[in-house]
């Protein structure tokens, strides 16, 4: 069944792999036909090319990769794929518990950072405390990196209570090639810690891609102020890679993992995927975001509400009968939108496919 794939898709992103999934269609015209086959490769997988494919649709892959954006190409004579890119949410993991853990947890997770924190005291681990949290670990510095399997792609934040730990868990954190990693201190004591560990026997090049004391310098007095000089540096490093070589700015595709979460779980009654492939002007969602339609009305998710979401809803219900997929095209533009007091001036592609 097509939909189990997308259980394998949550897991490759709750695991924090970068991945394509590759959709092949059949057509029976440019708009609709059957879907064959659907498969998910990871970026390593697609480095090593693990299964055979055209150098076409490999270099496809990477364009998809290194822009974010959907592909929608024919293979041969009635026949299409779509290439569809999906970024994990980057993982902030903060050390430390403390004052400004707590703003920075709540920003970062706005700024749409998956947060984990850690403390070894009850009173500053604890759900309650970090709400907005993703995870909230109650372990000492030491044992919590059992927990965590670090990746390129996390985040470190060291805010501990004090140098003691601050040291312990950089010692810990430097053996592993991470997105960012920030520590704070004075920069007094942010001196001597490098020397320390530069007699050790820790490379410059490693220690040098520390930054400490944390953040940009805003002059930064109370732990929010603190929190936002974290964040903003956070995002910067986050977004410094979005242009690519061509000069064409990565966009981050959206995806609702609680949306992909639902499709592969059996229902009694039919239902149908639907997905925005592409979107120009003025849009209240973007490539990526995905909606499950049911035959007794039932929705979960959205593409952007109003009107137009109500006409593809009418249309996935008649995909459900027919079976296969159907590509509609939403205007935005006219007057009927207006009306609606929708978002106008924008265009869509959408998929629609049953299952």
């Amino acid at each position: 069944m097509l939909e189990n794939i997308y259980e394998e898709l949550v897991k490759k992103v709750n695991d924090g792999f970068k991945c394509v999934m590759l959709t092949y269609l059949n057509l029976y015209s440019d708009r609709d036909g059957t879907i064959t086959k659907k498969i998910i490769l990871t970026c390593d997988e697609i480095q090593n090319k693990l299964i055979i494919l055209s150098d076409d649709i490999y270099n496809e892959i990477q364009l998809s990769m290194n822009t974010g954006k959907i592909r929608v190409f024919n293979i041969e004579e009635k026949k299409s794929l779509i290439i569809e890119p999906f970024i994990p949410k980057p993982r902030l993991i903060v050390f430390g518990g403390g004052h400004i853990a707590m703003p920075l947890s709540e920003f970062a997770s706005k700024a749409n950072f998956s947060v984990t924190v850690i403390d070894d005291r009850p009173f500053f681990a604890n759900k309650k405390r970090f709400p907005k949290a993703d995870k909230v670990i109650c372990e000492s510095f030491e044992k919590s990196f059992s927990l965590l399997n670090l990746r390129k792609s996390d985040y470190v934040a060291i805010i501990t209570r004090g140098h003691r730990y601050d040291g312990l868990v950089l010692r810990e954190v430097l053996k592993y090639d991470l997105s960012y990693v920030g520590m704070i201190g004075s920069k007094r004591r942010v001196k001597g810690m490098m020397e320390e560990l530069l007699s050790e026997g820790f490379s410059s090049d490693k220690l040098n891609l520390v930054n400490s004391p944390i953040g940009i310098d805003i002059y930064a007095i109370t732990p929010d102020e603190i929190a936002f000089s974290i964040i903003a540096e956070l995002i910067s490093f986050k977004n410094k890679g979005t242009i690519n070589n061509s000069g064409e700015k990565f966009v981050i595709p959206e995806f609702d993992i609680d949306v992909a979460e639902k499709i592969f779980v059996e229902a009694e009654i039919s239902k149908a995927l639907i997905t925005i492939l592409s979107s120009k002007g003025s849009v209240p969602r973007k490539a990526g975001a995905k909606m499950i339609a049911y035959y007794d009305g039932r929705t979960i998710g959205s593409i952007g509400g109003g009107c137009s979401e109500a006409a593809v809803i009418v249309k996935a219900r008649e995909i459900m009968v027919s079976k296969g997929f159907i590509i509609e095209h939403v205007d935005m533009t006219g007057e009927v939108a207006e009306d609606e007091g929708m978002v106008c001036g924008g265009v869509m592609e959408v998929l629609i496919e049953s299952f």
